[in-house]
């Protein structure tokens, strides 16, 4: 299992939104890549900064998932992601929160604008290194960061209004599935890997 706790989460959302140039909250769009988290970070990004939400998906048939999770714009990544995001935003994003790894950090480059920033947070389909790195991958322009920071990395305060938006129904923070003790975390375990159920999945010990 992984450390994407809910404080995890909203503490990299919070990051990639610190990291990015700040032209306004009306400017700031972002596109991450598909995965469970993208849903808490998309909504960390739209509470923290009033952010246009664009997630990647592989699946067309979760783009209305996500758009019910707050998620402004799905796009469905079929190997034309830049293409698709530039129709949305001609001149690219402003901000891009990447989850999925190394392996498409060129595709997400393509998607972000001249002073634009990438924020590489995670590799959930692997790839947590580029052989034969060059400086020449980023763009012209384009900045290149990373947060792997923990929970501890969030102000109280600012995990305080996360909460209070989850209790008034502002920020959804998506179960998948709830496993019970010890002897169901090899299925939790399986569940995340396939990426059939979107969401959380928890794992609760037994008294």
């Amino acid at each position: 299992m992984n450390d994407l706790t809910l404080p995890r989460l909203v503490a990299a959302a919070r990051h990639g939104t610190d990291c990015q140039s700040h032209s306004g909250p009306s400017d700031q769009r972002y596109s991450c890549g598909n995965a469970p988290a993208v849903v808490i970070t998309a909504a960390s990004a739209r509470l923290i900064i009033g952010a246009t939400v664009i997630s990647t998906t592989r699946h067309a048939n979760r783009a209305g998932e996500l758009r019910a999770m707050g998620v402004d714009h799905p796009v469905v990544d079929d190997g034309r992601l830049a293409e698709k995001v530039r129709d949305l935003v001609p001149q690219g994003v402003d901000a891009a929160l990447e989850l999925v790894g190394c392996t498409v950090l060129p595709d997400t480059f393509g998607c972000v604008r001249v002073h634009g920033t990438v924020c590489f947070t995670g590799a959930l389909a692997g790839g947590w290194s580029i052989p034969g790195f060059s400086p020449f991958l980023t763009p012209s322009g384009v900045r290149l960061t990373s947060y792997a920071g923990q929970a501890a990395d969030l102000p109280s305060d600012a995990f305080a209004r996360q909460l209070q938006a989850l209790a008034e129904g502002r920020f959804t923070a998506p179960v998948a599935k709830v496993y019970h003790g010890l002897e169901q975390v090899h299925d939790a375990q399986a569940d995340v890997e396939s990426g059939a159920i979107p969401g959380k999945h928890v794992v609760v010990l037994n008294d």
